[in-house]
């Protein structure tokens, strides 16, 4: 059949072109005619070639679906959907145009009762073909992998291993790619892409590989940096990738969302004048695990980013922090504060003054009588003097 031919070659002549919309127009008359008595006008077989070969000519097949995208829209079909449930939400998407035509053919593909449950994804305007193959065989079913703010590299490559089944040093090395840090503008700065795989759940296809899954976390991450961040940075006389290090330190440190911002300002505050940041977080990511509690002895560990012995930022980022954290780095609130320690239930108690900051650390202890358990996390260790 003529039509078929040029759908096969993904020709864009004129011939296909009209024969596609004759057509395509003619399987629309049909079905917009075609109660019960119209379907019977016309062979069953006929009808089904026909639809054959109208999308064959204008729907080439489409490079896959790897993970949710702008151009890739995800749908979830749960156990038991209906096929006409299943076409509502392709069109809602845009995914499918043409409700009634698309049902029609997907019945007469068989697709009927034989919907496979799962996660898909699509292009807007996908063949129906493809559409419909995927849905009755279970083809191209994505998976959710879910990345909580505030994790380490390596604690991203265990919970890869577990969930995807990605290598871990596979993962870690990919992070070390210099095309991808070339890519992200850290050559010059990092040795991997630490801080850089932005936190989120994402929905992508099963097992991808190491270098797959870290290109897709970077390019999320460069999708959260909106392009208003970069004057900031010239206000406030920072580089990204500095701003990336004091968020990452900030997701790290807080617990109650309000406090980022005043967090924040201590740190500005305290680089401003030259204050060690005495940041509990850089000693944890020093130690390479993480602790339960910071001890005394913790402190003196030797590592470029130990911020109790290092003046200004550590090296690079400790963790991967989100959009609230990045914000909080570049829009510290307008507060005068030096010193602030954690309470109980994750809120902070800020202070201007070390005097001040001693009351706030006795107010705690003594509300720690309820709790004994937790740690009191403290940006300034009473046994130290502030440098002035």
């Amino acid at each position: 059949m003529r039509s078929a031919e040029c759908g096969m070659r993904n020709d864009t002549n004129a011939e296909c072109g009209m024969r596609s919309a004759e057509l395509q127009g003619e399987v629309m008359r049909q079905y917009r005619d075609s109660t019960l008595p119209g379907i019977l006008r016309i062979p069953h077989s006929a009808l089904r070639t026909l639809l054959t070969a109208a999308l064959a000519c204008t729907s080439p097949p489409s490079p896959p679906c790897e993970a949710v995208s702008r151009d890739c829209i995800a749908f979830t079909i749960p156990r038991g959907a209906t096929l006409k449930a299943a076409v509502d939400s392709l069109v809602a998407r845009d995914i499918v145009r043409h409700r009634g035509g698309f049902m029609l053919y997907a019945r007469l593909r068989g697709l009927g009762s034989g919907l496979k449950s799962g996660i898909y994804a699509f292009r807007p305007g996908a063949g129906w073909g493809e559409i419909v193959g995927a849905l009755g065989r279970g083809r191209g079913t994505l998976v959710r992998f879910t990345v909580p703010e505030g994790l380490m590299l390596a604690e991203i490559a265990d919970l890869a291993a577990r969930q995807l089944g990605v290598s871990r040093d596979s993962f870690l090395l990919s992070t070390e790619d210099p095309v991808l840090l070339r890519d992200l503008g850290l050559t010059a700065y990092a040795a991997n892409a630490e801080g850089y795989l932005y936190p989120t759940t994402y929905t992508l296809r099963p097992h991808p590989s190491a270098r797959e899954l870290v290109r897709l976390m970077a390019n999320q991450f460069a999708a959260h940096w909106p392009r208003r961040w970069l004057a900031r940075l010239d206000t406030l006389r920072m580089s990204r990738h500095q701003i990336v290090t004091l968020a990452s330190i900030i997701q790290s440190e807080v617990r109650y969302g309000p406090d980022r911002d005043y967090v924040s300002a201590v740190y500005h505050n305290r680089l401003r004048r030259g204050m060690l940041l005495q940041a509990d977080p850089t000693v944890v990511y020093a130690t390479g695990r993480r602790l339960r509690r910071v001890f005394e002895k913790d402190l003196a560990i030797r590592s470029p980013y130990n911020t109790y012995v290092h003046a200004g930022l550590p090296p690079g980022p400790i963790s991967q922090p989100d959009s609230a954290s990045l914000a909080a780095a570049l829009y510290p609130a307008r507060a005068p504060f030096l010193y602030f320690v954690a309470q109980p239930d994750g809120k902070h108690i800020f202070s201007v003054t070390y005097r001040e900051h001693l009351a706030a650390i006795q107010r705690v202890r003594e509300t720690r009588t309820a709790a004994p358990a937790l740690p009191i996390r403290d940006s300034q260790p009473p046994a130290r003097a502030p440098l002035q």
